[in-house]
């Protein structure tokens, strides 16, 4: 089965409203929200609007899924900031940041938004469940 896919680019709050618009019209069945700080800084419009076009959502942080998204699978923001502060720590304590090593976060979650699957008339099967890190009723 093949699937369309339709990209849709936002940078203020107007492009966000037009983006879902745009999805309603196009009658698209699913939506992956990219990763991006403006984005996480509109998390909660983002959702919002998502349940208002009933459009299942996936987000790459698991803010999103706790604001009432449907699910998240990225990397742990908090594991991010604390290499961060690793770093800043290393550096404050005498060593020249181009002889540190590069750290990249490994750790990665799935998140998923039980009461939000309800309410958009989804049902999880068990086998994506038995994957999920953490579940929110």
């Amino acid at each position: 089965m093949n699937r369309a896919i339709a990209i849709q680019r936002a940078s203020n709050e107007r492009d966000i409203e037009a983006a879902f618009a745009s999805f309603a019209e196009q009658r698209v069945n699913a939506l992956l929200v990219a990763s991006d700080p403006y984005y996480n800084g509109e998390r909660t419009k983002i959702v919002a609007l998502a349940a208002r076009y009933n459009l299942p959502a996936i987000y790459e942080w698991r803010e999103f899924a706790e604001a009432g998204g449907l699910a998240s699978y990225g990397t742990n923001l908090s594991d991010a900031y604390r290499l961060a502060g690793i770093y800043v720590g290393r550096i404050l304590k005498g060593e020249k940041p181009a002889d540190l090593p590069i750290l990249q976060t490994t750790k990665f979650e799935f998140l998923l938004n039980l009461k939000t699957a309800k309410t958009l008339g989804l049902t999880v099967p068990p086998g994506p469940l038995s994957a999920v890190d953490a579940v929110i009723e």
